[in-house]
C-alpha cells in the first residue's frame, strides 16, 4: 500500500457512546458504593459492639448502683459475706499505679524516641527499635512473674529499706515511705506498670518523630540551632497530637493492665497510706475475685468494670480536649 493511499484511508470514528464504556463505569459507580457500604459497616460495627458492651455492663452493674447509688464510687467498705461494696479503694489503686507507670515511662520513651531519630547511628538505629518493640510483644503474665519472683525481692533489699532509712523521717514526704518493705505495694505496681507501657510509648513517639520533614530540621540546624532547640521549637510542635496520643495508649495499657499488678500490687482491700503499702485496683480485684463471684458479688464487680470504662472514657475525653485547645491557641 503507498503512502498517499494511506494518508487518505478514512479514519474510524470515536465511539462516545459506546455500551461497553458505559458498562464499565457502572460497574465501577457499584463497585464504589459496595466499597463504602462495606467500609461504612465496619466502622458500625465497632461502634454496635463498643455499645454493647457499656449496655452489658451497666444492665449487670445495675443492682449494685441502685442498692448503693453515687456513695458506690467513693464508700471504702469491701465485705464480701456482708455485701457492702464500695469502688474507692480500687479506683485510688487503679489510678495511683498508673500515674506512677505514666511519671516514669514517659520521660524514658521520650528519651528512647529521640535517641533513635536525633542522635542514633545508623547501624544502631534498626536492632535497638527492634528490640524495644518487641517488650511491647511479652505477655504481660510474664512481667508478673518477673516482678513477683525477680523485682519484688531486690526491690524489697535494693529500693525500699534504703528509702525508708532516707526519706521516711522526712517531714511533709516521710509518710510516703512507711509501711512493710517486702517488695509489694503501689510503688512497685507501678515500676512493673513502667515497664510494660514504655516500648508502646517509645513506638508512638518515634514513629511520629521520624515523619517531621526533613528539611524543617536542616532549615533549623541551619539557622544555628542545636539539637535540644530543634526537638523542643521543630519536632514537639509538629508531633504534638502524635506524643500525646502515645501517651493515652500507654495510660489506657497502664489503667487497665491485670496481670502484672495482680501479682505485685498486694491484693490489700484497704486505703494505701504510703508508696510502700499494698492495694488493689479495678482489673486486679476482677481478676482476683470473678472465678468465685455470686449473686450481689457479681454485680458489684460488674460495676467496677463500668466505673473502669467511665475512667478511661474521660481520661481519653481530656486528651481530646487539650488537643483542642492547644489547636485553637495556635489558630489551626
Amino acid at each position: 500500500m503507498s503512502m498517499g493511499t494511506t494518508m487518505n484511508a478514512p479514519s474510524m470514528p470515536l465511539e462516545t457512546g459506546n455500551p461497553n464504556m458505559e458498562s464499565i463505569a457502572r460497574r465501577q459507580r457499584l463497585q464504589d458504593i459496595f466499597f463504602h457500604r462495606l467500609t461504612q459497616g465496619f466502622s458500625l460495627l465497632v461502634l454496635m459492639a463498643l455499645l454493647g458492651i457499656i449496655v452489658s455492663l451497666f444492665v449487670n452493674a445495675w443492682p449494685a448502683f441502685q442498692k448503693f447509688g453515687l456513695k458506690f464510687i467513693w464508700y471504702v467498705e469491701w465485705d464480701i459475706i456482708n455485701e457492702e461494696f464500695g469502688a474507692a479503694i480500687a479506683i485510688v489503686g487503679t489510678l495511683a499505679s498508673a500515674t506512677i507507670a505514666l511519671l516514669i515511662a514517659v520521660p524514658l520513651a521520650f528519651g528512647i524516641a529521640l535517641f533513635l531519630t536525633e542522635t542514633c547511628p545508623t547501624w544502631l538505629r534498626r536492632p535497638l527499635g527492634t528490640a524495644i518493640e518487641l517488650l511491647a510483644a511479652v505477655p504481660s503474665i510474664i512481667y508478673g512473674m518477673f516482678g513477683l519472683f525477680v523485682f519484688a525481692p531486690l526491690f524489697a533489699d535494693y529500693a525500699q529499706v534504703p528509702m525508708q532509712n532516707v526519706l521516711g523521717g522526712m517531714p511533709l514526704i516521710g509518710f510516703l515511705f512507711g509501711g512493710s518493705t517486702n517488695g509489694f505495694g503501689i510503688l512497685a505496681a507501678g515500676i512493673v506498670l513502667a515497664f510494660m507501657v514504655l516500648p508502646f510509648v517509645a513506638a508512638v513517639m518515634r514513629d511520629v518523630f521520624e515523619i517531621v520533614p526533613p528539611i524543617l530540621r536542616e532549615s533549623a540546624y541551619g539557622l544555628g540551632c542545636t539539637t535540644w532547640e530543634v526537638v523542643r521549637k521543630v519536632v514537639l510542635p509538629y508531633t504534638q497530637k502524635g506524643v500525646i496520643g502515645g501517651v493515652m495508649l500507654g495510660l489506657g495499657r497502664a489503667l487497665g493492665e491485670t496481670m502484672a499488678v495482680t501479682f505485685v500490687i498486694g491484693n490489700a482491700n484497704r486505703m494505701p497510706t504510703s508508696l510502700f503499702s499494698p492495694g488493689t485496683s479495678i482489673a486486679s480485684t476482677l481478676a482476683n475475685e470473678f472465678g468465685e463471684a455470686a449473686d450481689f458479688h457479681i454485680s458489684a464487680l460488674f460495676a467496677l468494670g463500668f466505673l473502669l470504662f467511665v475512667i478511661t472514657f474521660i481520661v481519653l475525653g481530656l486528651a481530646k480536649w487539650m488537643l483542642l485547645r492547644a489547636e485553637k491557641a495556635k489558630g489551626l
